[in-house]
């Protein structure tokens, strides 16, 4: 595939909270073969995350956390059930994140660890790009409770899932997270 070209005028810092949004003027090739006018866009600029799904060998179960997700609450109740995920932090590889995140969120120490897929989560909005792992552990690599970091006020609540329970959850609607319907479809592939 041919790079078309980019050009970046500027860009700048528009707000920097708990999320960091960027706007920039743009101009890009369109299919036609000429630039774009100059064109204002925004983005919010996020470092990248992981996300697994979790299989519990010795129970044939999966393991979700759910949590209440604020930017949800008005179109969905806020509660949402999705894959242990987090973002990645300065300096640590994209398996030591998914480990971490799996034993604050869910309490258990990972026995094997497989790469799935890379994606982005909304490219129109977003900088932020998935690293999805299938990750395997048993009840004895339990090592806490799970629910999230303290200092991070998650209140994540663990749920376990056989995989007749995810089926009914996938026909259902039951299941609204991009990142954990992309997770499940290609594991129950």
């Amino acid at each position: 595939m041919k790079h078309k070209k980019v050009n970046i005028s500027s860009e700048k810092v528009v707000f920097d909270d708990f999320l960091k949004v960027k706007k920039g003027k743009i101009q890009f090739t369109m299919p036609n073969g000429e630039m774009s006018p100059v064109l204002d866009r925004l983005y919010v600029d996020r470092n990248d995350a992981v996300a697994a799904v979790v299989y519990l060998e010795d129970e044939d179960t999966y393991l979700f956390t759910r949590q209440f997700r604020y930017p949800t609450y008005a179109k969905g109740g806020g509660w949402v059930t999705e894959l242990v995920a987090g973002i990645v932090e300065e300096d640590e590889t994209y398996e030591d994140s998914i480990k971490r995140e799996i034993l604050e969120e869910l309490g258990y120490e990972v026995k094997s660890i497989e790469f799935l897929s890379s994606f982005f989560l909304s490219p129109g909005g977003t900088s932020e790009r998935i690293h999805l792992y299938l990750c395997h552990s048993t009840t004895a690599h339990k090592k806490n409770e799970g629910g999230g970091a303290e200092d991070e006020n998650e209140g994540i609540e663990v749920i376990q899932y056989s995989r007749a329970e995810i089926n009914d959850l996938l026909q259902n609607s039951g299941i609204q997270d991009a990142k954990t319907l992309i997770g499940l479809m290609m594991v129950f592939k």
